[in-house]
């Protein structure tokens, strides 16, 4: 037999739909602590989602198919308002919320969607949009269900150096801070999907998995924008006339060299280096259903060895069709210093005195300081105040095998860490890791050696020390029943 190479492959049954979501200018903006506005004051460019709606190549069964993916570019829903949005979206659609998955792209330029901030400037807008998003999203669902079709995912691996740690000692005070850090390195891998039907010869959809916090825009920044994922899907959309369907990897210690600006500029030109670097690994994805197979030597001035792309045989077809699925609940351990709500509540009283002092001695600098430390108090009430009790949290993820691909959809923000060991874990499988799936819960899992310096995202986090680790064993140990189970 001719020695072969396999592209990784799912296929199955896929509809897609996309539409504008942008909020209404004046909307509350002020996701950064040390900005100085809260309502937005125009768009920089609209803001998307995208709903996938995958099934098995068979008929849909009674096994949790199909499911919805929806990439939507905002930073996340708090807790309240996502189970708000998932118990909207099934009484909509009929699909279970264990069949709806929102992939937040996790732009930082979107907009703060919290409830909490309905007394704030532009807060009054916030639940009106909320309740259309929902019902957008739900239409989304509903006519990507009615698009469904036999289709091939065809995957390809690429490398993209937009992300860097961001894990940084400052010299100047021996402290660490959240900002481009030189001296370590970050996961470079770029995932790439060409979601093809059997009839058409233009794509369904551009699946794009990379990993980095969309912070190019900051405080200064005023308009609604996707950040860098606006200047991805240009590329990506001008070159394949196919939408963008982003998934956010494990980017919770990885953002952009040149970031926390306000020039839209900087993150469209930092989101092309990303478009250009998928559409490069694009380039290299054969067609649907085929195989590189080597075809014997042909003698010319050397003797040349062959290859060509030949179709596939049933067995390779029944494996890139096959598909099931598991949600596995793991019990994360509290971290034992989880600040109370009425702990919260004080010392946001407290920083809210200081920035009216400082308004009052004419000190804009002190006044934004302390404003963004009361801004920090409010965050840690809204990650507490909806927390099941006990001493554990139940955290719950979702992992799919299709075809040749296994997608593993996690609430929260991941180091980098858990992506690059899942994947040298599992080098022959080709590995779909998206973060901030349904939100962000439990908010940060550092890694077990980043605890202790503290960084911001110890600070943010509830969970435990060594909570990512035990995440990281136990999604080994799904995956690896997962594809057992097939063989």
């Amino acid at each position: 037999m001719n020695e072969r190479v396999e592209t990784p492959q799912s296929a199955c049954l896929a509809g897609v739909h996309t539409s504008d979501i942008t909020p209404p200018v004046g909307i509350y903006h002020r996701m950064w602590g040390a900005a100085t506005h809260d309502r937005s004051q125009g768009v920089s460019l609209p803001l998307r989602q995208t709903t996938l709606v995958l099934s098995t190549a068979d008929a849909p069964s009674d096994s949790g198919v199909p499911h919805a993916f929806v990439s939507a570019d905002h930073c996340l829903l708090w807790t309240r308002e996502m189970r708000s949005l998932l118990s909207r979206i099934e009484q909509i659609t009929d699909l279970n919320q264990d069949q709806v998955t929102v992939l937040f792209s996790h732009t930082h330029a979107a907009g703060l969607m919290g409830l909490e901030r309905s007394e704030c400037d532009g807060g009054e807008l916030i639940e009106p949009y909320l309740h259309s998003l929902a019902d957008e999203i739900a239409r989304s669902i509903q006519i990507a269900i009615t698009r469904m079709q036999q289709a091939t995912i065809v995957y390809g691996v690429g490398k993209c150096d937009l992300a860097r740690n961001r894990d940084y000692l400052d010299p100047k005070t021996n402290s660490y801070v959240c900002g481009y850090n030189p001296h370590a390195s970050a996961d470079d891998t770029l995932i790439v999907g060409r979601i093809q039907s059997e009839t058409a010869s233009q794509p369904l959809a551009i699946l794009v998995n990379y990993a980095c916090h969309p912070t190019t825009l900051a405080w200064d920044n005023r308009l609604i924008s996707p950040d860098y994922i606006g200047g991805l899907r240009e590329v990506v959309e001008q070159e394949t006339k196919a939408p963008l369907f982003f998934i956010q990897g494990a980017s919770g210690d990885v953002g952009p060299r040149e970031g926390y600006v306000g020039d839209t500029e900087v993150a469209r030109r930092n989101g092309r280096q990303l478009g250009f670097a998928a559409i490069s690994a694009m380039e290299t994805l054969p067609c649907p259903g085929t195989r590189f197979e080597y075809t014997g030597a042909v003698v010319s001035g050397a003797t040349l060895g062959t290859w060509r792309w030949t179709p596939m045989d049933d067995a390779r077809r029944a494996d890139v069709s096959l598909w099931s699925q598991t949600q596995p609940q793991l019990d994360l351990e509290y971290r034992p210093d989880l600040p109370r709500a009425e702990e919260l509540l004080s010392e946001r009283k407290r920083w809210q005195d200081v920035e009216q002092k400082a308004i009052d001695e004419h000190d804009p600098n002190a006044a934004r300081d302390a404003r963004a430390m009361a801004e920090r108090m409010t965050r840690r009430l809204t990650r507490v105040e909806l927390l099941p009790e006990g001493s554990h949290f139940p955290y719950q993820y979702h992992v799919w095998r299709i075809g040749d691909a296994v997608w593993i959809a996690l609430n929260g923000e991941h180091y980098n860490l858990l992506q690059r060991e899942l994947r040298e874990h599992f080098p022959d499988t080709l590995l779909i890791i998206g973060t901030l799936a349904n939100g962000s819960e439990v908010w940060y899992l550092p890694d077990d050696e980043s605890y202790g310096k503290g960084l911001y995202q110890e600070d943010a986090s509830i969970l435990a020390q060594g909570s990512l680790e035990r995440l990281r064993d136990h999604i080994i140990e799904t995956v690896a029943s997962l594809l057992d189970d097939e063989r």
